[in-house]
């Protein structure tokens, strides 16, 4: 990856400024924390969830993992992922938090109002018809996404650093990512929830 951003902060309140302000209406919905994968902790998260942004360090597995994954994917070609799953490649260094809320918006935009004219409800329009690849040339030149980045970036409490080794994703397999790491604190999870 050329290209490198600060990397966004793993929190509630700056993921909910961020996509409040590129287009999802405040009281539409809401990033907030969950606390554990235990059932009774896993009931306080506020339903119905919409997506889940998860963080974990990465390791040279994860490399090995991506670079199969890449010669699959250009072997069987991306424009056969599914019309209804919203997906872009991630091509710029620290925008795993980005390209994860874009995900999540773009993977519950049925369910969610956008403004009219406001940034998220032209870049999915404009992206639709991209593939991953086409996606992620476009997020990577779009300079009013990289400047909103920036400002929520930011914004958080911890000092900014992009020599980072973190990732953000969506998955059914928390657990046994945790698991699969479990000298590491570096992990987070957060629900998108719809607003009732």
């Amino acid at each position: 990856m050329g290209k490198r951003w600060i990397p966004l902060e793993a929190n509630p309140d700056v993921m909910n400024q961020f996509m409040w302000g590129l287009g999802v209406a405040e009281g539409e919905a809401q990033f907030c924390d969950v606390y554990g994968l235990d059932d009774e902790l896993l009931a306080m998260v506020p339903q119905p969830v919409l997506a889940v942004l998860f963080l974990y360090p990465l390791t040279s597995l994860d490399d090995d993992e991506e670079e199969s994954g890449a010669a699959a994917t250009s072997t069987a070609g991306d424009k056969d992922l599914s019309k209804r799953v919203y997906f872009t490649k991630q091509t710029v260094g620290n925008a795993c938090g980005t390209v994860g809320v874009i995900h999540a918006i773009g993977n519950a935009a049925s369910k969610l109002k956008l403004v009219e004219g406001s940034y998220f409800d032209r870049f999915y329009k404009q992206t639709v018809d991209m593939d991953p690849v086409q996606r992620a040339a476009f997020l990577e030149e779009d300079d009013e996404m990289e400047d909103a980045h920036s400002v929520a970036a930011s914004a958080g409490d911890t000092d900014a650093n992009v020599e980072v080794n973190e990732h953000f994703d969506a998955a059914k397999v928390i657990k046994a990512r945790i698991a699969s790491n479990p000298d590491s604190m570096n992990f987070n999870v957060m629900a998108l929830s719809k607003v009732v």
